[in-house]
């Protein structure tokens, strides 16, 4: 941040209400745009057009590359397709007799109780077997035909299949069949080709398939998207954020590591902002326009490593970010004699009541009508022309509708301001438990905690959710309702490499771990480099994931020393679970 050119800089998170811009002017100066991501009746994409008009550059003129040093964006495209199921075709080629293995998955039953089950629709279309087999110690039962494989991919490809996710047996760690059989499908003509093993060598045969199903599944999309960007700008240095918290220059970014983009740049911009005002245990309250995201930390990033996101698990690092349907555009209504607020939202269009588009009843509504929100100080950017004010009229008639309800179903006829009120206890109950379980449910006293609050409706309920939460320092940001799109600028360029060893902690072993954290942190230093990162300004951190022998449930922690790792272990255990057993076994 503190190095200023002559050229702009732009950071930008595309949500799926509303596309926040940050960009620094070739004087060094920070200037702001929020606009509608629904911006359907314009040809330009949201992001392209707030950056013509901090330019001053017009809707029919090339677009000035020349000016600009950067571009780094947050992007909901992948996030938008998994949920919508909008993604690519894909064919999934896996071991024979594994045919069904995602779709049984680990026999999860979230709702134990629901008698009408409805399970996620699979991201691949089709499945063929092969007649592989290679055994957990390397040897090769039997390979793979070729002719037979090379046949099956033609009939998959002649029914309009052009992307290809490669799920063998312990492929994670003896990649060599899958390697082969996805150099096959390249020949076949196939545009997107992910075997497991590249999508991380980790073990998990459910998650890592899902991983590489999703990245075939998204990233075709994903990619369109980036070189319409690519192409509507002319700029070469364009980044994205991963789900990591790292950027990724455009060309390396990939459907998988896309998922929580914007969300992560949110965390990132938090984070930095907050221990540069001297604050080092957080819990990061992001209020955007269709849910609400937190985090906690606590000195450093909190990442998870296995994650289900729209019943596909994924098995790549994100920010251990918890979501809920509880944002500005979240849908309210009194259903089964009780106010109800989401999970559906209003999105960009038609939004809420107040932008004028006949919406329905939402929370931003709600606090137009209690007086949280004061048109006068909101952007006139709402209505069918796209310069009106907040419209208080459509949110009052819309709350009048829900006032008739309840007096017809109670025999009480609310005020407006009594079920405004309502529905805005009810959010902010949603986002309060959503607090506790990345913090308190984890062992953590949050009560000494600051409460960062951002996104655009992040304001209008910090005060509620911290007393709700018994927390007494709020900490908001004077780009708060952008802080996500500043979080892009505040980012680094990262790579995380993982590899699966499965070996007790023990001296004997220490060679082979720090072997291979060696090779993985040359991996990623090259690519980070590959990205104008210079050697001598690149850093790298090594953890190592570690568990009980006999357990299932890892801990990751910072290498070192056996004795190190261990003491480390015991420590990380205690907190998570409220016990250590400092004399069993760590593999």
């Amino acid at each position: 941040m503190s190095e200023v050119s002559g050229n702009w800089r732009f950071w930008i998170d595309r949500g799926g209400t509303f596309t926040d811009v940050v960009a620094r002017a070739p004087g060094g100066g920070l200037v702001t745009r929020k606009l509608l991501s629904g911006e359907s009746s314009r040809p330009r994409d949201a992001a392209v057009l707030a950056m013509r008009d901090l330019m001053g550059v017009g809707e029919a003129d090339a677009f000035p590359a020349g000016r600009v040093a950067e571009i780094r964006m947050g992007t909901t495209v992948a996030t938008n397709a998994l949920l919508e199921r909008t993604g690519e075709r894909v064919l999934l080629v896996t071991t024979k007799g594994f045919a069904d293995a995602l779709a049984i998955g680990y026999q999860n039953r979230p709702s134990l109780f629901e008698l009408n089950i409805n399970k996620p629709t699979p991201l691949y279309e089709r499945v063929i077997e092969v007649d592989e087999r290679v055994t957990s110690a390397g040897e090769v039962l039997r390979a793979p035909d070729d002719e037979a494989v090379r046949a099956a991919l033609a009939e998959a490809y002649g029914a309009g299949i052009r992307a290809v996710a490669i799920l063998f047996m312990h492929g994670y760690r003896y990649p060599a069949h899958e390697e082969r059989v996805a150099g096959i499908a390249r020949e076949s003509g196939f545009e997107e080709v992910v075997a497991s093993n590249q999508t991380g060598a980790l073990m998990r045969l459910v998650a890592r398939g899902d991983t590489a199903v999703a990245d075939a599944y998204l990233t075709p999309g994903l990619r369109s998207y980036v070189e319409g960007v690519a192409s509507a700008t002319g700029l070469d240095n364009l980044f994205f954020m991963q789900s990591s918290g790292g950027l990724s220059r455009a060309d390396r970014f990939r459907g998988k590591d896309a998922i929580l983009s914007g969300p992560a740049g949110g965390i990132v911009g938090a984070v930095e902002t907050a221990v540069a005002a001297g604050f080092d245990k957080l819990v990061t309250f992001d209020m955007g326009g269709t849910s609400t995201d937190v985090s906690h930390y606590a000195g450093q990033y909190e990442r998870a490593y296995e994650s289900e996101i729209a019943g596909t698990r994924l098995q790549v690092p994100m920010m251990d970010i918890h979501t809920v349907a509880a944002g500005g555009g979240s849908v309210c209504a009194f259903n089964g004699g009780r106010y109800r607020v989401g999970p559906a939202s209003a999105g960009a269009a038609p939004g809420p009541a107040c932008y004028g588009q006949s919406g329905p009843l939402t929370i931003t509504d709600c606090n137009l009508a209690v007086g949280k929100l004061l048109p006068d100080f909101f952007p006139r950017i709402f209505g069918a022309s796209g310069t009106d004010q907040l419209d208080r009229g459509a949110a009052d008639a819309r709350l009048a509708e829900i006032m008739d309800q309840t007096g017809a179903e109670t025999g009480m006829r609310p005020t407006a301001e009594e079920v405004a009120g309502g529905f805005l206890q009810v959010a902010v109950g949603h986002m309060a438990r959503a607090i506790k379980r990345v913090s308190v449910e984890r062992g953590h006293d949050i009560t000494r905690h600051a409460l960062v609050s951002f996104g655009g409706a992040g304001g209008q309920h910090a005060c509620a959710v911290a007393d709700a939460l018994g927390i007494s320092t709020i900490l908001i940001h004077p780009l708060a309702g952008v802080l996500s799109a500043l979080g892009m600028g505040l980012a680094q360029v990262r790579e995380t490499k993982m590899r699966t060893l499965e070996v007790p902690l023990e001296e004997t072993s220490m060679r082979d771990i720090d072997s291979a954290l060696d090779e993985l942190e040359g991996e990623a230093t090259d690519i980070v480099a590959g990205q104008g990162i210079a050697m001598d300004a690149i850093s790298a951190a090594r953890s190592l994931r570690v568990k009980y022998e006999g357990s299932d449930t890892a801990l990751s922690v910072p290498s070192g020393s056996v004795s190190e790792v261990g003491e480390a272990f015991s420590v990380a255990h205690e907190k998570h679970f409220g016990f250590a057993e400092p004399a069993r076994a760590l593999i």
